[in-house]
């Protein structure tokens, strides 16, 4: 599903206009991003927790030439499925008698 799907759903769902949907889908991504640009950690329950970690300066190779090369410090951001979503995904098999 890519974004634009998302928001037709959404405002089928809500019974919402294309455009009020598309503006609150776009509010909700820029509230998580301001957020974890912020260092804070947004947690929806049910849904998952989405979080930044560091990564360490490291040393690399570059694929093409095979020279050493280093990696920079960086941030990255990361999503943890919550309990319900993760059920949803994998639902539970009944055991055969």
């Amino acid at each position: 599903m890519k974004k634009g799907e998302l928001i037709a759903e959404f405002a089928k769902r809500t019974e919402m206009s294309g455009a009020a949907a598309n503006d609150a889908v776009n509010t909700i991504i820029e509230i998580i991003t301001e957020r974890l640009k912020k260092g804070d950690t947004v947690g929806i329950t049910g849904f998952g927790t989405f979080s930044v970690t560091k990564r360490a300066a490291r040393k690399g190779r570059n694929p093409a030439t095979g020279e050493a090369i280093k990696i920079a410090a960086s941030k990255t951001p990361r999503f943890s499925a919550g309990a319900t979503l993760k059920a949803a995904v994998n639902p539970k098999k009944k055991k055969a008698a």
